[in-house]
């Protein structure tokens, strides 16, 4: 194989030309590649943040929604609970409401009468009072009182049971002498 024969000057020629090239490769990969990785990968990283955000977003509106329709369901059933209370005090309506409801149960003879009354200490529920009643049954059939109770606790959304006291009357032992302590919330007006 015949190689041609550079001559001393072309030689140094093409040396500096293949340090030429080689110091343009550096400056290139050096001073444009780099930089334009490095801002492409500070770029993906901000794509990938700003999509965690817009994620992130998009539970918390889902979540939104939910707490909105929630509210939205509380909000009735809220209004529902305030429609049951009557107007008055409560004084005035809930003995003769409580004598009703156990006389269309079959219990005669109920009467209600108010122990105590105190407002809520927690701020949200400043405008309701917490009230607490005995209602006393000196004659009532198992059977009838049983049915009653549960009735007047799914009747009443606002009311509920503390105590339960019964007694057996030794002349009439098919009744029994009933004392409910109940607990009322209602809202002041």
């Amino acid at each position: 194989m015949n190689l041609p024969k550079f001559s001393k000057d072309q030689i140094k020629k093409l040396s500096l030309s293949a340090m030429g090239f080689v110091f343009l490769l550096y400056v290139y990969f050096t001073f444009f590649l780099g930089p334009l990785q490095k801002a492409r990968a500070g770029t993906l990283a901000q794509i990938a943040d700003r999509q965690n955000k817009i994620d992130s977003s998009k539970s918390e509106v889902a979540k939104a929604a939910a707490l909105e329709h929630q509210a939205k369901d509380a909000m009735a059933r809220f209004a529902a609970l305030k429609a049951l209370i009557p107007e008055g005090a409560p004084i005035a309506w809930f003995p003769p409401r409580t004598k009703t409801f156990f006389a269309n149960q079959g219990i005669d003879r109920a009467v209600a009468r108010l122990e105590s009354n105190t407002n809520f200490k927690q701020t949200e529920l400043a405008a309701w009072t917490k009230y607490n009643w005995l209602i006393d049954m000196p004659q009532a059939d198992f059977a009838a009182l049983g049915k009653s109770i549960a009735e007047l606790e799914n009747a009443q959304p606002l009311l509920s049971i503390t105590k339960l006291s019964i007694h057996l009357l030794p002349e009439q032992p098919q009744y029994q002498q009933v004392v409910i302590a109940a607990t009322t919330v209602i809202e002041k007006r």
